[in-house]
């Protein structure tokens, strides 16, 4: 195929950045996106050029960390996967693709489109963990009872993967289907009560902190997201967390 890329450029973080048109040749159904940003780097080194600056990991739809706004939508217009997981038979010979970072306040470009993702890890660290007793009378988890609907619903929310998707696909920058899956993840279980309270408070408050948007109930967050995230750990987050404020 031969394409046209329209990628965001951008020096660093004060820098003001720019669209930049890249012309390539010779990209195969069978790549995957970051296999044709990889073509493109090259052929850039080979020149002298500055290659494209993005984020990637395990390139296995696992890491999260290969996010990119493509053609408007965060990942590409495929579902449930990853940047890293598209291909590129999804597009067409002599499609023109625009490739964007993340747009978010909280998501400050770093350079190109690589984004500062580090306020999730503020919302995390204010209160997605749980409590365990390692003073020698340990219980083996799998000693406590738990329904297979709970945790069935408790996995479901901890398979979010933090790579930002519902904060680029909502209008208002919201973080609410992140902080959700992380407090729906430990209040579905037994063992995620004794900071049930102060979790939800806490991981909410950060999550306002940070300057994430609220949730105006679009759900463009769960359509996007590449793992199915459901917006019923949102309506489960706002239940404990109305709950909490009745605790006191």
């Amino acid at each position: 195929m031969k394409l046209t890329l329209k990628i965001w450029r951008q020096k660093d973080a004060k820098s003001k950045g720019q669209m930049v048109d890249y012309p390539i040749n010779g990209i195969e159904g069978d790549m995957s996106f970051l296999e044709m940003l990889d073509v493109l780097n090259e052929e850039l080194i080979n020149k002298g050029e500055e290659p494209v600056e993005f984020d990637h990991d395990c390139r296995e739809g696992i890491c999260g960390t290969c996010s990119l706004q493509i053609n408007g939508e965060p990942h590409g217009p495929d579902r449930l996967i990853t940047t890293c997981q598209l291909h590129m038979r999804k597009f067409s010979d002599g499609d023109t693709i625009v490739i964007e970072p993340f747009r978010a306040a909280a998501f400050p470009v770093i350079k190109d489109l690589i984004v500062d993702r580090s306020a999730f890890e503020r919302i995390q660290q204010a209160g997605g963990y749980i409590s365990v007793n390692t003073s020698g009378n340990t219980i083996d988890a799998n000693t406590i009872p738990i329904a297979k609907h709970a945790a069935d619903e408790a996995m479901d929310a901890a398979t979010c993967i933090g790579c930002g998707a519902c904060v680029a696909a909502c209008k208002n920058a919201s973080a609410m289907l992140f902080t959700s899956a992380k407090v729906s993840q430990f209040a579905l279980l037994p063992q995620g009560q004794v900071e049930a309270t102060d979790r939800v408070r806490n991981m909410v408050r950060q999550m306002d902190l940070e300057g994430f948007g609220n949730c105006t109930n679009t759900g463009a967050c769960e359509v996007e997201c590449p793992k199915g995230i459901s917006l019923e750990n949102i309506a489960r987050m706002n239940r404990e967390y109305y709950a909490a404020g009745v605790k006191g």
